[in-house]
């Protein structure tokens, strides 16, 4: 259903449920299990979630709506799974390590409300992305309608959500929907290496800077004092010592400056 290793300084999580990685209850509890362990690792400093189906999700489980519409208790088991899942990518989003969603293929509904609670996110050229509930007289309610206008705009959640319209990767890059939009055949190297990268970052770092712009969303100056505030607890930690120490000892001194050198090194 779900598996996970580590590469380095971060944890890879495979969506791996035959055919589409259809999102019920069981696989809920399994990733949150993941999460559980992962609260316990100071070594982590990147979230890595990939599939290896063909689709990266395509949403919610079918047998799980079709018990829904069974019986006069159904709605209500439905909503308490939709909560379970808007805590589940909460969570996700409120994680000190940084999270990546790389997407090949498809990722329709709560599929791709996964991967609006990362971070950041990876489309293939070819991959479908949407929020088509309203095809089915619903909408997407584990947090589509809050983080896709948080992210892209009023403007563009208005035409996903009530078009039910679905997009292409390239689209999806244009929107604001994903970061980057790569080459199907490259997807999967070019992830690991962006993961990679940012893995070998600063973990403190990292993390305060999550912080820093999960509070840009909120009134007022605070995210300016979010700043303020990390940026004191970094200067104290050790490897922001180390690390700018390190920096200072390479700068050449400061001195008089000649225009005409300075102009050709910056040129050259």
């Amino acid at each position: 259903m779900l598996t996970s290793h580590q590469v380095g300084r971060a944890l890879v999580v495979t969506l791996s449920r035959p055919p589409v990685n259809a999102i019920n209850g069981a696989w809920v509890d399994r990733f949150n299990a993941i999460l559980d362990g992962l609260a316990q690792r100071s070594d982590i400093a990147v979230l890595h979630i990939r599939s290896d189906q063909k689709v990266f999700s395509a949403g919610a489980d079918l047998t799980a709506i079709r018990e829904c519409f069974a019986s006069a208790e159904g709605p209500d088991a439905m909503i308490a799974t939709v909560r379970r899942l808007q805590a589940l990518y909460d969570r996700i989003e409120k994680l000190r390590q940084v999270t990546v969603a790389e997407i090949g293929g498809t990722a329709l509904g709560g599929g791709f409300e996964l991967a609006l609670s990362c971070d950041l996110r990876v489309a293939s050229t070819d991959a479908q992305l949407g929020l088509p509930e309203l095809r089915l007289g619903l909408l997407p309610g584990a947090g589509g309608t809050q983080r896709l206008t948080r992210l892209c705009g009023r403007g563009v959640a208005q035409r996903v959500i009530l078009t039910a319209e679905l997009v292409g990767g390239d689209t999806g890059q244009t929107l604001g929907m994903v970061q980057w939009a790569v080459a199907p055949p490259e997807l999967a190297s070019w992830t690991a290496k962006l993961v990679a990268a940012i893995a070998a970052l600063p973990m403190a770092a990292l993390a305060a800077s999550k912080r820093c712009l999960a509070a840009a969303g909120e009134p007022g100056d605070s995210g300016f004092r979010a700043e303020l505030e990390e940026t004191r607890r970094l200067l104290d930690h050790p490897e922001t010592r180390a690390l700018v120490a390190g920096f200072l000892e390479r700068k050449p001194a400061a001195g008089p400056q000649n225009p005409q050198t300075d102009r050709k090194r910056v040129v050259s």
